[in-house]
Formats: C-alpha cells, sequence, structure tokens
C-alpha cells in the first residue's frame, strides 16, 4: 500500500516534527539541569569549596546525535534554548558538544549576546579548558557578573587561586558591584594564599556590601578562616549568622576537625540534632576524621552506631574514613577487621584506607601484601596508596622494598608529588639511609614544613647534631613557619649532642612562635635531657616542676636516667617515687631505679625494688633482634 504527501503536508509535517523533538530536548535538558544542579551543588559544597564540579557525570537523559542533527539542521534558532543546551554542556563536562555549539553561536551571531557568551565562559571553564574560557572572556563586548563570576570559578577548578582573586579585584574595578557567589568564590582563592589578611579584607567588603551574613557568604567565611587557622573567628561568624543550614553547620564541624579540636566538634554536632537538623555524610565524615587517639574510641563507636542506624555504612567515603579513624584510635586489630567485613565497594579509595589502617596499626607486612593484591586486582593506585605504603615500609625498615617501590613511583609519574616525595624523605631516614633521604629532599622542586621534618628528624635520630642545626636555620631564613614537630627534632638532636644553650635558646624560640596548645610533654623531657645529660640535674629537676601541663612518664625517665649516669640517689629516688605513683604498672620505672641502686652500692634496695615489681605482676617485654 502506497502513501503519498503533498509539498504542503510534507512540510508541515515535518515541522510539526522538528518542533516536537525541540520540545523534548528541551524538556529533557530542563530535568538534566535541574537534577544535576542539586548533586553538583552537594558536591561543591562536600568537597569543602575545594572544586565546583569535581562530580561524576550524570546519567544520559538526551540523545547527543539528535542534537547533532538540528546543530547540523541550524533548528538553533532561540538563544534562550542555545543558552539551555550550553549549560547543559557546562554541567555534564561534554567539551566536544560544546565546541560544537559554539560554532553555532558564532555562526548564527549570537556571539554578541552577553547571556549566551556567558553560558560559553562558563562551559569552558568548567570543562577545564581555562585558556578558552579567557579568550572568550577577553572577546565580549559586553558582561555583567554572571560572566565574571563563571571566570573566577573556573581559576577556582584549575587551582589558580592566585589568579581567581586578582580578577575579583578587576571586576570590583570595573562593575564596582559584588555578588554573594563572587565573594564566596574569591574567599575559596584566600584560604590557599599566604597572606592571611586578604580573606578578612574580602569579609570587610562583603559586610559593606550587605550580606555578610549571607548564608552562602557566611558558609564561606567559616571555610576560609578555619583554613587559615583561625578556627575562633569562624565561630564568630558563624554564632552571627542569622540562617544557617546543614551545610553551614556542617562546614563548622569540618573546621573543629582540620584544627584537631574533636570535643568541640562532637558538642556542636549534638546541637545540631538537637535542633532538628539531619547531618548528611559529609558532617559524618568530617566528624569521624577528627578522632585520631585512643582516647576518642568511645566518641568514634557512639558515632558509628548513628552512621549505621542512617543507613550510611555502605557510602564509600564513610566506610574508607571508618577504617582510618579505627585504626588510629583502637589497638584491637579485630574491630578494624569488623569494620573491614562491612565495606562492599573494591575501588581504590577502600584499598588505600585498608593499607594505610594496616600500616597505622603496626601491620606493616599485612599492608605490603595487599598493596601486592591491588595491584594484581588491577585497580588504579594513586599518591595516597604510595604515601601510605612508604609509612608502612618504614616501620619495618625494609629498604630494598621502598627502593622497588621508588622505582615504581617515578615509573607511574608520581615523583614530583609533594606528599610522595615527603613520604620518600621519611622512609629512607627511617630504613637508616640517610643519604638517600638527603638526596630526595635536596631534588625537590617545592618542600613544606613536613618535608623539613622528615629530614630534622632522620638526622636528629642519626646522632647528626651539628647538621641538624644548620638545617634548622636553614629552614628560619624560608618562608616556611617551624612548628612543634620541627623544635622536637631540633631540641633532642641538642639533647643528644650536648648543645645545652643551643637547646634553651631554640625553647625560648618555640615558647615564642608555637602555641601554648602545641607544647607536649615531648618537648619537656627534651630539654629535661638535655640539661640531665649535661649534669645539670637540680636545674632539670626544676624545669618538671614549674611545667605549665601535668608531666608525664617520658619526663620522670628523662631525669632518672640521668641520675643513672651521674649517680645522684636523692633526685632518683624522687623521680622514681613520682613514676611508681603515677605509672605503678611501668616497668622502665622500676628498672631505672634498681639499675641506679645498684650503681650507688645499694644492693639490698636493688633487690627491693626487683621484688615489688615481681610481686606487683610487672614484666619488662623482652628485646629481639631483627638480625
Amino acid at each position: 500500500m502506497a502513501l503519498s504527501f503533498s509539498p504542503s503536508q510534507l512540510r508541515f509535517t515535518i515541522h510539526r516534527a522538528s518542533k516536537s523533538a525541540k520540545q523534548l530536548l528541551y524538556l529533557a535538558l530542563m530535568a538534566h539541569n535541574h537534577s544535576f544542579a542539586g548533586e553538583a551543588e552537594q558536591d561543591y559544597i562536600s568537597n569543602g569549596y575545594q572544586s565546583f564540579i569535581d562530580c561524576e557525570k550524570p546519567p544520559n537523559l538526551v540523545d547527543f546525535d539528535l542534537v547533532a542533527q538540528m546543530l547540523r539542521n541550524g533548528s538553533f534558532s532561540n538563544p534562550y534554548f542555545i543558552n539551555k543546551v550550553v549549560s547543559f554542556c557546562a554541567k555534564s563536562a561534554y567539551k566536544d558538544l560544546g565546541i560544537q555549539v559554539h560554532c553555532t553561536i558564532i555562526k548564527m551571531s549570537f556571539a554578541s549576546n552577553v547571556y549566551v557568551s556567558s553560558a560559553v565562559v562558563d562551559m569552558y571553564a568548567k570543562c577545564g579548558e581555562i585558556r578558552c574560557a579567557k579568550k572568550m572572556f577577553d572577546e565580549m563586548p559586553h558582561r555583567n557578573e554572571v560572566t565574571w563570576n563563571s571566570l573566577i570559578s573556573g581559576y577556582l577548578n584549575v587551582s589558580c587561586p592566585q589568579m581567581a582573586v586578582d580578577l575579583f579585584v578587576e571586576m570590583l574595578r570595573e562593575i564596582r558591584a559584588v555578588t554573594p557567589f563572587s565573594v564566596s568564590a574569591c574567599l575559596v582563592g584566600c584560604s590557599h594564599l599566604e597572606p592571611r589578611e586578604l580573606g578578612a579584607q574580602v569579609h570587610g567588603l562583603s559586610v559593606k556590601a550587605g550580606f555578610g551574613y549571607n548564608v552562602v557568604v557566611g558558609t564561606a567565611l567559616i571555610d576560609m578562616y578555619s583554613k587559615c587557622g583561625n578556627v575562633n573567628d569562624s565561630r564568630r561568624v558563624f554564632d552571627h549568622m542569622v540562617d544557617k543550614n546543614v551545610v553551614t553547620w556542617t562546614c563548622l564541624v569540618t573546621a573543629y576537625a582540620h584544627n584537631e579540636q574533636p570535643d568541640e566538634a562532637i558538642m556542636l554536632f549534638i546541637e545540631m540534632t538537637r535542633l532538628g537538623l539531619e547531618p548528611n555524610y559529609v558532617t559524618y565524615n568530617s566528624l569521624l576524621s577528627s578522632f585520631s587517639r585512643p582516647k576518642h574510641l568511645d566518641y568514634c563507636k557512639q558515632l558509628h552506631s548513628c552512621i549505621i542506624r542512617h543507613g550510611l555504612e555502605s557510602n564509600v567515603y564513610i566506610a574508607a574514613t571508618l577504617l582510618t579513624v579505627y585504626s588510629k584510635c583502637s589497638n584491637n586489630v579485630e574491630d578494624f577487621k569488623k569494620v573491614c567485613s562491612g565495606v562492599t565497594s573494591n575501588d581504590h579509595i577502600s584499598w588505600n584506607a585498608l593499607i594505610a589502617g594496616l600500616s597505622n596499626l603496626g601491620y606493616s607486612e599485612d599492608a605490603l601484601n595487599s598493596f601486592f593484591e591491588m595491584r594484581q586486582a588491577g585497580i588504579s593506585v594513586d599518591f595516597y596508596t604510595f604515601t601510605s605504603m612508604l609509612g608502612a615500609i618504614g616501620n619495618i625498615s625494609a629498604l630494598e622494598e621502598g627502593r622497588k617501590i621508588h622505582g615504581l613511583i617515578v615509573k607511574m609519574g608520581f615523583n614530583q608529588n609533594l606528599f610522595v616525595q615527603n613520604g620518600l624523605v621519611s622512609m629512607y631516614a627511617t630504613c637508616g639511609a640517610i643519604n638517600d633521604s638527603k638526596r630526595v629532599f635536596w631534588l625537590m622542586e617545592e618542600r613544606d614544613v613536613i618535608s623539613w621534618n622528615a629530614l630534622l628528624t632522620g638526622c636528629a635520630h642519626h646522632g647528626c647534631g651539628e647538621e641538624t642545626i644548620k638545617l634548622f636555620e636553614q629552614l628560619r631564613r624560608t618562608k616556611i613557619k617551624p612548628d612543634s614537630t620541627t623544635f622536637l627534632a631540633v631540641l633532642s638532636a641538642c639533647s643528644h649532642a650536648g648543645f645545652v644553650d643551643q637547646g634553651l635558646e631554640y625553647f625560648d624560640l618555640m615558647r615564642c612562635h608555637v602555641s601554648v596548645e602545641s607544647h607536649s610533654v615531648e618537648h619537656y623531657a627534651s630539654v629535661v635531657d638535655i640539661f640531665g645529660r649535661a649534669g645539670y640535674l637540680n636545674e632539670a629537676e626544676a624545669v618538671i616542676n614549674s611545667m605549665p601541663i601535668d608531666p608525664g612518664p617520658s619526663v620522670y625517665k628523662a631525669l632518672l636516667s640521668a641520675c643513672l649516669v651521674h649517680g645522684n640517689r636523692e633526685i632518683a629516688a624522687r623521680s622514681a617515687k613520682k613514676l611508681l605513683q603515677l605509672w605503678p604498672n611501668d616497668p622502665a620505672t622500676y628498672i631505672l631505679l634498681s639499675n641506679a641502686l645498684t650503681t650507688g652500692g645499694c644492693w639490698d634496695n636493688a633487690a627491693d625494688v626487683r621484688k615489688l615489681m615481681f610481686d606487683r605482676g610487672v614484666r619488662k617485654k623482652p628485646g629481639y633482634s631483627w638480625i
């Protein structure tokens, strides 16, 4: 049966089909953009304002062949419709399709339309083509706030915070108007730059503009101040905000977590739930990451119960964080294995958490075996994998395996990664290859405080006192600020090298430049050791009596060891009495006191100490050699 159409009927049918196709495509684009906007916003927030588009491509709701055909047929005659297509390409990171649409825009003379051109700038920026975005931006005869915001966000996506901030300043000069989004984007850039005062200036500008405590700007301010190390200002901004959402609360929880204040983080979480706000997986993840010590194990277990109750235990990020947290807070490998059994995903995130956890628990050989299994399974490795592996190798001083991993790192192109380089410096130093550690350190193009700490600690442990001090003086001439770990390495080097005056000078420098909260018992133990090794036992005891924090066993042990060397039974007896009162189950106390009494000729008293140790059931763990 043959069907025939007149020319007019055929034109009408084609027109109607094209119109229907355009309507269907428009609805699909709208549905896609709407559903994806929520995901993109969540990822924007979840990553702590690190990235604006670090999210997976959503499922395709659009027929690309249909789009390409309509492009060829010139069906995109409506600038509003073209704008929707470009936005779809931007949100989905479909660069190739975006370029085709851009060609159509130029061909149809829509490039002068500020809304269409702004969408193109945004598309190139979100696809990582920042040069194309800048070129399009420069060619635009007119720009609005959206245009500027798109390029600023693009520079943040490619980790160019200085360019983003400079562009924000240029925007102020040219259009003299800002939006909450442009201010929040600028604050993201400020949080990654050295001049910390810049963020405070932008804060002042936002207050002057009338949206200083807008929920978006306020959340960005909390994030910025916390990353600049001033969590008190983050809390002050939070307390002044009238409107707060889950993201705002999560941001402050993350701030406390990053600044190692788990007690404040857990109290904020409790307050958040009391107000009826439902925490999301980012909230739980941030709160879990603040737990890093055995005393936090109860917090960890309680939060784990909440996670199970809310059905989030299968989330890959939470599962990985749980593995890491249990390995840090619990010495019980059984707890760690129970968490492992609940991990269902088999991606590199889960494997990384497993390897890092085993390394933290001291099961370094199991960590090595897990790495080999990961490679055999074809799971991709990243810098985090290698950093955890280098830590595990350092724990067991497996130098040959370390060299092999180093070769693999070079082969896979991770040898220029700062975290991996720091791990190599530490691994070689821990394995006794201090010259290889130095070689890696001096070949580094960029160094941070962790790089210096790794080499300083290695030199101090190898008895290179003078070299440690020279390195520290070199560090002081750089822009890098020493932290508590840096001073601990230098004080330890001064102690073993007998540099009393320099050691005290560095201790005074630490008290002036490092916050009191960062002063640990080990710092004071090093100072006691400096005095003790030099024979100044009264001065060492005076340091203990004037400590602003509670002395730990390491402080009294340092003094007791010095008394053993210099034969001072009176101070030794006082130190041993304190140790036995506070830590009666520590075998080292009994051994040190017994040796001190033996050296002084008090054999009967030494025997009594040994008998007391036996009666209390205290046993010294026997030593062993790997040779």
